[in-house]
């Protein structure tokens, strides 16, 4: 399996998987409950991930 598709699988674990721990109101990150700031987080992680996922792929080598 290629590492790119290894590393799009991980949003999928951190938001799905991890809801489970993060499921706590407090403490309060930034004003936001804890489970709040973990989706807001796993959202913006996300797209960092799918941005290094995009310039591994070599099929996209041939766009740039």
């Amino acid at each position: 399996m290629k590492l790119y598709y290894l590393l799009a699988l991980i949003p999928v674990i951190g938001l799905l998987g991890g809801i489970v721990f993060a499921n706590r109101v407090t403490p309060y990150i930034f004003g936001l409950p804890f489970i709040l700031f973990y989706i807001v987080l796993w959202v913006i992680l996300t797209s960092g991930i799918m941005a290094i996922v995009f310039k591994l792929d070599p099929v996209n080598k041939e766009v740039e």
